[in-house]
């Protein structure tokens, strides 16, 4: 469980949680009850990955929906959701970004480039040799690796797939909201690497990064910390 609890003004917060590729909210479904127990609202978007017709305007609309009249939002967008964010920080208002082992965008990048543009593949592979771990690409390997067997077997039979057409639309956002904005990255994750994310971070929001044990499905893997960490930063902002 975790072990921050809000208190006064840091009361009543809703964390508003983007899934990546796939768009499952199952993804978030061990860190909601946490922040529920700590006296917050979590909503867990469920975003149409697998719908070709469906792009990321389409998905900031579903994300600009759930979030209604709500004043007290904390938007939080792993690995894919990066490039949801930050339209949808400019259509309502929000009070805090965090971003969890997500892709950050610049203005009018796709996220097809994206993988270019910051060098994201040489970073993965370099450093699966320097782990000691295949190159190649697979499930078990760059997200599964750490996650429970336990929660594997509870969970979808096989992950929602993601439709290409996505990869392929610019992220149209004129520049960052002015809100504090935070970079939450795992020690373990192999698919984006922890240097790789510090460089990204650093690039392109000159911001730091917090670091915590897990992988890249790090709310699956380790919901505790990753919820104390939410905690935290949302605290600060208060």
């Amino acid at each position: 469980m975790a072990k921050t609890m809000p208190t006064g003004k840091q009361r009543g917060a809703s964390f508003v949680l983007i899934p990546g590729a796939g768009g499952m909210p199952w993804y978030w479904h061990r860190v909601a009850p946490l922040l529920k127990q700590a006296h917050h609202e979590a909503i867990a978007i469920d975003l149409p990955g697998d719908d070709v017709n469906a792009g990321l305007d389409d998905y900031a609309d579903i994300v600009v929906r759930a979030i209604g009249e709500r004043s007290n939002v904390i938007l939080v967008a792993q690995s894919l959701g990066g490039f949801i964010a930050p339209l949808v920080c400019a259509r309502v208002a929000v009070r805090m970004l965090v971003f969890v082992n997500a892709m950050i965008p610049r203005p009018g990048e796709t996220a097809g480039a994206w993988w270019e543009n910051t060098g994201a593949v040489g970073a993965r592979i370099a450093a699966a040799k320097a782990g000691g771990y295949s190159a190649e690409f697979d499930l078990p390997t760059y997200f599964l690796h750490d996650v429970p067997a336990a929660v594997l077997r509870e969970g979808p039979s096989r992950p929602r797939e993601q439709a290409e057409a996505v990869f392929n639309e610019p992220c149209r956002f004129e520049c960052w909201p002015q809100i504090p904005i935070r970079v939450i990255t795992s020690a373990n994750d192999r698919f984006f690497p922890l240097q790789f994310q510090r460089r990204v971070a650093m690039d392109r929001l000159n911001a730091d990064v917090e670091v915590l044990p897990g992988g890249h499905l790090v709310a699956l893997s380790n919901p505790e910390g990753l919820v104390d960490r939410l905690l935290r930063v949302q605290g600060e902002a208060s």
